[in-house]
């Protein structure tokens, strides 16, 4: 039986997850910049690797997952309100990256990195969002696989070096770039890797 670790996958899917009672596309991962992983890494979701690891190579796929397997429940605890003196840079409030809406790269104590979404800025404090964006959703992976093989061990070693680095270490090869619609990445990668956050 052939094994399922340090596999170099590559697939193309739609991500649809229900908001405000309708389904909805969240993210898209296309044929010609497909979402990019080496199985046996914890780089995905746990359930989302296990469905896809053991399909060939132009297999389609529709599964969903429950939000226990993808992000968990929303939790009320992790919004948070932060000094705005935090987001000052020489004295002045830093407007250009700290807006409503705007998700902006956090470090805590420890040195963990993560993502935070700005709620709501008052004259004192940044009130901010540090649930993962599909907290509480059941996500839905439409599509199909464009490259499943053994990893070379130029790729292996090449993901390790990521993770080991400053990158997210989600194989994307475009952290922090094109990305809008949504942020998985400890720097905005938006690769759908859900393990960056």
């Amino acid at each position: 039986m052939e094994s399922n670790l340090n596999k170099y996958i590559a697939v193309a899917y739609k991500l649809y997850t229900v908001i405000d009672g309708e389904t909805k596309l969240v993210e898209e991962a296309p044929e010609n910049k497909p979402f990019q992983f080496i199985s046996g890494y914890g780089i995905t979701l746990d359930a989302f690797e296990k469905a896809v690891a053991g399909l060939e190579k132009g297999a389609e796929f529709d599964f969903t997952l429950s939000k226990e397997e993808a992000y968990g429940d929303y939790e009320d605890a992790h919004v948070i309100d932060l000094d705005k003196e935090i987001f000052t840079i020489n004295g002045h409030f830093d407007r250009d990256n700290i807006y409503v809406d705007a998700v902006v790269p956090l470090q805590n104590e420890d040195g963990n990195r993560f993502l935070g979404k700005v709620i709501s800025i008052s004259d004192e404090k940044v009130k901010m969002d540090l649930n993962h964006p599909l907290a509480g959703k059941a996500l839905n992976f439409k599509g199909h696989v464009v490259e499943s093989r053994e990893a070379t061990k130029d790729e292996i070693q090449g993901l390790i070096n990521r993770m080991s680095g400053e990158g997210c270490g989600c194989g994307c090869d475009d952290c922090g770039h094109d990305h809008d619609h949504h942020h998985h990445g400890d720097d905005g990668c938006g690769c759908g890797c859900g393990h960056c956050h």
